[in-house]
């Protein structure tokens, strides 16, 4: 091979030679700014996705409501002394002089009266009457629900109680229609040493109050008994002014006592189970009085 010849080939060796590095190196440089882009999409990618994901949980946070309860109807009781007419008192007990005022620690929330009557005739007998007013009010709470429902439960509460009162007997229970929302008149004869003490229970609803009239009579010292039949009249006959007290002193006008019902009223106190009477308002009040008779002191 001549010396032309040889020092050609290692020409031609030596341009591939640089070819082929100039196509790595194109090849290298090309492939730089894809993965750069690469890289610079995904960052992009991820960066909106977090900040779509805070926006959304943001919208959706704002968008759920704050739990709410409809608030109360009746948002005061009227003086408990007064609830009841003159007229109506001297029918139930003629010769009391005053009711007493129950003490209460918010009386906007609990109010409770009573008066007691004693007709004394000597060797004839006397006659003795009882007669008692209470009233509570319920408050809406989101954790328990609106008033009056709680004022309904509190009303089949009462009504079982009075049901299922020691020594009762001859018990009997029907509806008290006309008056507020709904109500219910309990009565039974308690035999006790002074005599037979003939007991009635009205208690009514109306809106997100309780009213519950607790009256009885008994004939003394061999006086005859009254009849049970008159003292349920008279009950209920309080128990009606009583709720009218309530929704005139809430500027209702007394229009629940003529009975016509309230979207509140549903199902009678017979019908289901009521709550504890931990449903009672918050305000550290006393409990309501005793639904045992008086008896002669």
């Amino acid at each position: 091979m001549s010396e032309g010849t040889m020092q050609r080939r290692a020409q031609r060796d030596q341009r591939d030679q640089r070819a082929k590095r100039l196509h790595r190196v194109l090849v290298c440089a090309a492939a730089v700014p894809v993965m750069l882009v690469a890289a610079g999409c995904s960052s992009d990618s991820g960066s909106g996705d977090s900040t779509d994901k805070a926006a959304n949980a943001a919208a959706s946070a704002s968008a759920s409501p704050s739990p709410t309860v409809e608030a109360a109807a009746y948002g005061k009781l009227p003086e408990p002394c007064k609830v009841l007419s003159k007229k109506t008192l001297k029918d139930l007990v003629p010769e009391s002089k005053s009711g007493k005022e129950g003490k209460s620690d918010d009386i906007s929330t609990r109010a409770n009266c009573s008066w007691n009557s004693l007709d004394n005739n000597g060797v004839k007998g006397s006659q003795f009457r009882w007669l008692n007013v209470s009233m509570l009010r319920f408050e809406s709470d989101v954790a328990r629900g609106p008033a009056d429902k709680l004022a309904q439960e509190y009303l089949e509460k009462q009504v079982q109680d009075a049901q299922a009162s020691e020594g009762a007997k001859s018990t009997k229970s029907e509806p008290v229609p006309g008056t507020g929302d709904e109500a219910t008149a309990v009565r039974y004869e308690l035999k006790k040493k002074e005599g037979t003490f003939k007991q009635q229970t009205v208690v009514a609803r109306v809106e997100n109050v309780v009213v519950t009239i607790d009256y009885n009579g008994a004939g003394l010292a061999g006086d005859k008994s009254p009849s049970a039949d008159d003292l349920a009249k008279d009950a209920k006959k309080a128990a009606k002014e009583a709720v009218a007290a309530v929704s005139e002193a809430n500027g209702a006008g007394g229009g629940k006592a003529s009975g016509a019902p309230s979207k509140s009223a549903s199902k009678s106190p017979s019908q289901s189970a009521s709550k504890d009477a931990s449903d009672e308002p918050s305000g550290g009040a006393s409990k309501s009085p005793s639904k045992k008779p008086a008896s002669k002191s």
